[in-house]
C-alpha cells in the first residue's frame, strides 16, 4: 500500500476520533451548563462503567449465566455495597479481590 494512503488513513482516523471530543469543549468553554445537565453528566461515568462490567459478570460461554455458582456475580453484589458505602474506588477493588480470592478458596 502506498505511504500516502496510509498517512491519510491515519490522519482521517485521528480527525474522526478527536473531533467529537474537541468540538463540545471548544463550543462550551465560554458557556455555563444548566444545573440539570450538570447533575445528569455526573452519572455518565458510572453508567459507562456498569455497561462495561455487566456483560463480564453475567455472560459465560456466550450465554446469560445467573446461577448460584457464578463467582464474579456473587462477589459483585457485596462489592457494590462496599463501593456505595465507602465511595472509594480502591476500597471496592480491594474488597472485590478479597471476595473473589475467598470464594475461589471456598468453592
Amino acid at each position: 500500500m502506498d505511504q500516502k494512503i496510509i498517512f491519510l488513513t491515519i490522519l482521517g482516523m485521528a480527525v474522526v476520533t478527536y473531533l467529537p471530543r474537541l468540538l463540545p469543549t471548544w463550543l462550551l468553554t465560554s458557556k455555563s451548563l444548566p444545573p440539570l445537565v450538570t447533575e445528569w453528566l455526573k452519572f455518565v461515568p458510572v453508567a459507562v462503567l456498569a455497561a462495561m462490567l455487566l456483560p463480564s459478570l453475567v455472560i459465560q460461554d456466550e450465554q446469560i449465566y445467573l446461577q448460584p455458582d457464578n463467582l464474579y456475580l456473587l462477589a459483585a453484589i457485596p462489592v457494590a455495597l462496599v463501593a456505595w458505602k465507602a465511595r472509594s474506588f480502591f476500597g471496592a477493588v480491594a474488597a472485590g479481590m478479597l471476595l473473589v480470592a475467598g470464594l475461589r478458596y471456598l468453592m
